[in-house]
């Protein structure tokens, strides 16, 4: 029998390929690469923007926000099944104490012996044993896809960390954008307003026509509507950060937009570099493991299964004859079951296992792309806006001149009110542009470093039982 067994354990195999990552092409660079020299992205990314309430608001939010714990939450089941599915390759060991009293018939063949009791009592203690040998693989494999499943929990973890404080950041910049946008519109409407007493003083005076009077009123009434348009945005803004964080009462003071520093561009790197630098990709990766070793699990199904049976402990009529020599049983079984027909069940079922590793195939090239295209995009966009920025810093400063010198002109009565209405229009115009080019500049800045992995590695999602 101890030969047998060493057979059995040591003679088996696993079915199934081996893993093996997918060869996919990547560009050699990206078609816009940051500076070389620019310092690596630190995992607390965004830390680099030096807000101190944007750093309190992801750290309320790794901690309170509902899709962040429901992450936790999968991860602690995936280790739960990967505990199980390591348990599988152990016998059970049941033990269990049974105590019966019966009477036999005194008319039954062959008759009960004169003098032999006709109640007997049964005293049995026992330890058994149900093992199935792992001959084919099918419980390491199991092991496997359950390894691969738990890591992949822990990179969606990661990438719910990541995107969510990127969120974050992204509404913190339309928030301070907001701010800023309120604050050109209060200087608009103080503007509009001083125009509109112009405008009236001129007519009283007979210097100016009603339509002067109008176009002022509508000016500033315009200026009022954009600022309430701007001030409901802001709220919106607000609450999509109490939902985030966790904290739905979330209320900002205004803020300086422009007091948020331009951060250096993170290195870009090759292309090959995202397959370990973003966890989603690694996730995506970690599927594909998973989905490669069902294959091995439904193959192993085709094949017969072997299993031991034992059973050892004591039996006696008596209680206190348990623990002698005499009341010893013992049982060692094995059996082999081989599938004969199940009408192409087990095949289908391996077609399918297939069939879903080829999806998962597909599903990881789509994610290595995807991160491709966001880093590329990313890199553009923060080149292009940047460029912007200077642009437009001179169209603010031109309108602001041809707004100063329009007003001079129609106090003096050189020009109509029209004039400086369409001046201040364009001011106005070229405030808002400057603001929303500044955050969109920031908010590029954080789809790149999370397009680059927010400073994620591999080994940071390598927590929990292996």
């Amino acid at each position: 029998m101890k030969r047998l067994w060493l057979l059995l354990v040591l003679g088996g195999c696993t079915l199934g390929p081996d893993y093996k990552r997918p060869q996919l092409e990547l560009p050699a660079q990206y078609p816009e690469a940051s500076p070389a020299s620019a310092p690596a992205l630190p995992a607390d990314w965004w830390k680099l923007y030096a807000d101190p309430a944007l750093d309190q608001l992801v750290a309320t939010a790794q901690q309170a926000n509902a899709d962040v714990r429901l992450a936790a939450a999968r991860v602690h089941e995936a280790e739960g099944v990967l505990r199980e599915a390591r348990a599988a390759i152990f016998p059970d060991i049941i033990g269990s104490y049974n105590y019966t009293r019966a009477r036999v018939s005194t008319v039954a063949s062959p008759p009960v012996p004169p003098g032999f009791p006709l109640i007997r009592p049964n005293h049995t203690l026992a330890a058994s044993t149900n093992f199935e040998v792992d001959f084919w693989g099918r419980f390491s494999r199991a092991t496997e896809a359950a390894r691969a499943s738990l890591l992949g929990a822990q990179y969606s973890r990661d990438t719910v960390q990541l995107s969510l404080a990127g969120a974050i950041a992204q509404a913190y910049f339309a928030l301070r954008s907001l701010d800023a946008q309120i604050a050109v519109l209060d200087n608009t409407i103080r503007v509009r307003r001083d125009s509109l007493d112009i405008a009236r003083a001129r007519l009283d005076a007979g210097l100016a026509s009603e339509l002067d009077l109008q176009q002022a009123r509508g000016a500033l009434s315009d200026a009022l509507v954009q600022k309430r348009e701007a001030e409901r945005s802001r709220s919106l803004v607000e609450h999509q950060l109490g939902q985030l964080t966790g904290k739905l009462d979330l209320k900002f003071a205004r803020a300086d937009l422009f007091a948020l520093p331009l951060t250096p561009l993170p290195p870009a790197g090759l292309p090959s570099a995202l397959l370990e630098r973003r966890p989603d990709i690694r996730q995506a990766e970690e599927a594909l493991v998973a989905a490669n070793a069902q294959i091995g699990i439904a193959r192993a199904a085709l094949f017969p299964t072997i299993t031991l049976t034992g059973t050892a402990g004591a039996q006696s009529a008596a209680l206190g004859d348990l623990l002698t020599s005499g009341a010893k049983i013992w049982t060692l079984g094995f059996g082999l079951a081989l599938p004969l027909f199940d009408a192409g069940r087990r095949s289908a079922r391996l077609d399918q296992a297939r069939a879903r590793s080829e999806q998962a195939v597909a599903g990881y090239q789509r994610a290595v792309e995807t991160g491709f295209r966001e880093v590329a995009d990313a890199l553009v966009n923060v080149q292009q806006s940047g460029e912007s920025e200077a642009e437009l810093k001179d169209r603010l400063d031109a309108a602001r001149a041809a707004l100063e010198l329009s007003t001079l002109r129609y106090e003096k009565g050189y020009s109509p009110y029209l004039e400086v209405l369409d001046a201040q229009r364009t001011a106005n115009d070229a405030e808002l542009a400057f603001v929303r080019n500044r955050q969109a500049r920031l908010g590029f800045s954080v789809d790149l470093m999370k397009a680059l992995g927010g400073g994620w590695n591999s080994g940071s999602g390598r927590s929990g039982p292996q």
